[in-house]
């Protein structure tokens, strides 16, 4: 059993940030992947970012350059960084881990799911 709850949602204007938080059961970092996935009501979720097991992040176009994805690991938490907030990255957003090192784009490759986190973006 592994556990993540996600926090840090709310409603901002376009142009505005929010930090997503998600805390594990487990440790982050090492052995695994660590992602952060989007989803719009009738949609499959969709990739936002990701770091793996060495550190390094990886980021999908739509956000790179305004989402930083980081951990503390002392903490036991991974953080999304979300800045100049479009409304087009409104959605529920929810934190997974895959149990491996290197890191997918695929929803279905992440074996543990927190609750998700809404982000309301108004413009």
């Amino acid at each position: 059993q592994v556990d993540l709850v996600e926090s840090g949602g709310g409603s901002v204007q376009a142009g505005g940030s929010l930090r997503l938080s998600c805390v594990l059961s487990v440790g982050s970092g090492d052995g695994r992947c660590m992602g952060w996935f989007r989803q719009i009501p009738g949609k499959e979720h969709d990739w936002v970012a990701a770091i793996d097991g060495d550190g390094l992040t990886h980021y999908a176009d739509s956000v790179k350059g305004r989402f930083t994805i980081s951990t503390d690991n002392a903490k036991n938490t991974l953080y999304l960084q979300m800045n100049s907030l479009k409304a087009e990255n409104a959605a529920m957003y929810y934190c997974a881990i895959r149990v491996a090192s290197d890191c997918s784009m695929r929803a279905a490759m992440y074996a543990y799911w927190g609750q998700g986190t809404q982000v309301t973006v108004s413009s």
